[in-house]
This record gives C-alpha cells, structure tokens and sequence, in this order.
C-alpha cells in the first residue's frame, strides 16, 4: 500500500523541482486544483487515475519511485530527449522463439473502487 505521508513528501519534491504551484501542478496535469491541497493536507488518498497524469505529463517521474519511493527520481532509465524509437525492429516471425521457461508472478495490484490501489511484490 502507499505510503501517504511519504507520497506527499514525493509530491511536493515534484513541485519543486518543477518550480510549479500546487494549482499550477493541478493545471498542468489536468485536475481540479482542490485535489491537489486535497492531497497535500493528507486529507485523499492518491488514486490511480492522478498517479497516470503525473507519469504521462513528466515522463521523467518514475511511477514506482512516486508510489513507493524505490527508483530514482529524475528517472535515468528513461531516455527523455527522444521519445520516439529511431529504429524499427528487425525481429522477423521466423526468429521469434516460444520460451519453455516457466512464468513466475512478478508483481500484483489490486485496484478498489475508490482509485486507490496495492502492489504487492512476492519476492
């Protein structure tokens, strides 16, 4: 489960770091700006819907460092000056192989109605 407290800190980490106002952050993200002092004050939970818009408009927020803290923010996995593959794959149907490996389960997440959620990592 999130942290809420701790969201929060990673929150107004991101508002400085992008020097922006809570409503402006609301504004750029494309939600109501009483959600954000929600958030803020502790008073919501984030919900999933709000977590996305912040990873889809900063691509540079890695959704698991804004959910639970473990990553990196800025996220130096992401390549953020070209969005866009420069090359096309070359894997034909002919090269693709069927793994006989066996599936392991890497990750649960259990969506409420409410847009909170749990991740659960069975490691």
């Amino acid at each position: 489960m999130v942290n809420t407290e701790d969201f929060i800190d990673r929150l107004e980490g991101l508002l400085q770091y992008y020097a922006l106002s809570a409503s402006a952050f609301a504004d750029k993200i494309n939600v109501q700006r009483s959600s954000i002092s929600h958030l803020l004050s502790g008073r919501n939970k984030p919900s999933l819907d709000f977590v996305m818009k912040v990873v889809r408009t900063f691509p540079e927020v890695n959704l698991y460092w804004l959910l639970n803290g473990k990553g990196s923010f800025p996220d130096e996995s992401k390549d953020n000056t070209s969005p866009i593959p420069s090359h096309k794959p070359t894997t034909t149907v002919e090269e693709k192989e069927v793994s006989s490996e066996k599936k392991s389960i890497d990750r649960i997440i259990i969506f409420y109605s409410d847009g909170s959620f749990d991740s659960y990592n069975p490691q």
